[in-house]
């Protein structure tokens, strides 16, 4: 078996008239530390995020956001049969997007009806396995959006998922790898979730210094 390639350097970030950069899930209980499923470090993103808004809406770009919105009871939970503590309940301080993050553009919502919400683009019946589409593709396709630049949380969760989603729907995928943390339940998470990524076409870039 081949040895693993080390993870490409990543390249500079520029934004077009083509371009979306989509900020997912930055949302008080990923990105505040009294948040029900914290992200560590996720509180130092909002600034850097809304560094690249700024960048993005100068370029012409589209800026979108994903956001948990899920109801008190699903199978998505600890508490009803699934993998996470309650999280981003709709309406709750929880759910709403951290405070510090400037909104400049649509919201995508995702898991409103239980479902399991990992990619912006699709939502999983955690029953039944059916997949349905949210309404990312859509905005983004009436937008002409050819390149789609992530940032967010978390890296080995809504991102991965999010970034995999892209690349297969024809998609040109970015991510910002400063502009994102990983839960990292076991170590290196994070990493292994970014060479994923680039092994199924992803570029990575970096906001610092763009």
């Amino acid at each position: 078996m081949a040895p693993p390639q080390p993870t490409p350097a990543p390249m500079p970030l520029v934004f077009g008239p083509a371009s979306a950069l989509l900020l997912v899930d930055v949302q008080n209980d990923f990105a505040d530390a009294a948040g029900s499923l914290h992200v560590a470090g996720g509180e130092d993103l909002p600034p850097l995020l809304n560094a690249l808004i700024g960048d993005a809406r100068r370029s012409g770009a589209l800026v979108a956001y994903t956001q948990d919105w899920h109801p008190e009871h699903t199978p998505h939970f600890a508490a009803d049969g699934g993998a996470w503590p309650v999280h981003c309940v709709k309406g709750t301080w929880g759910a709403a997007l951290h405070p510090a993050l400037v909104v400049a553009g649509p919201i995508v919502r995702k898991g409103s009806n239980g479902e399991d919400g990992y990619s912006g683009f699709s939502m999983r019946d955690p029953g039944t396995g059916v997949t349905v589409p949210t309404g990312l593709e859509e905005l983004l396709h009436r937008h002409a959006v050819r390149q789609l630049v992530i940032a967010g949380l978390a890296t080995d969760y809504c991102v991965l998922a999010t970034g995999l989603d892209a690349v297969a729907l024809g998609f040109e995928t970015a991510i910002v790898v400063d502009g994102v943390r990983a839960v990292d339940l076991a170590a290196g998470d994070g990493e292994r979730a970014l060479e994923r990524l680039v092994s199924a076409g992803v570029t990575l870039v970096e906001a610092t210094g763009a």
